[in-house]
């Protein structure tokens, strides 16, 4: 599986691949590929899902320069690029 230092360095570099459905989201949510290169730099895993439906994956917390949360979630398998699943910004009181 991809070591959160890896994803946290491609997220950060830009080397980042969006699926289908989360470039939808990303679109409805007004999150640019800027707000995930900022989060890149300050990402922390709060969950791992090493069995999960398609392949290991996680959900990340990161914050923008502007200090916005971000819900990234990514797979875990060994690729030259970081596939982002899903993502949003959390709802903070939950």
């Amino acid at each position: 599986m991809k070591p959160l230092e890896e994803i946290q360095k491609q997220l950060h570099s830009g080397d980042f691949q969006l699926t289908r459905h989360a470039l939808k989201r990303q679109v409805e949510r007004n999150i640019s590929n800027n707000d995930i290169k900022e989060t890149g730099e300050n990402i922390a895993m709060i969950e791992d899902y090493p069995d999960d439906k398609y392949s290991p994956s996680c959900l990340l917390l990161g914050f923008t320069k502007i200090n916005k949360p971000l819900h990234i979630q990514v797979s875990r398998v060994q690729l030259d690029v970081t596939k982002i699943i899903t993502l949003y910004e959390p709802n903070l009181d939950e």
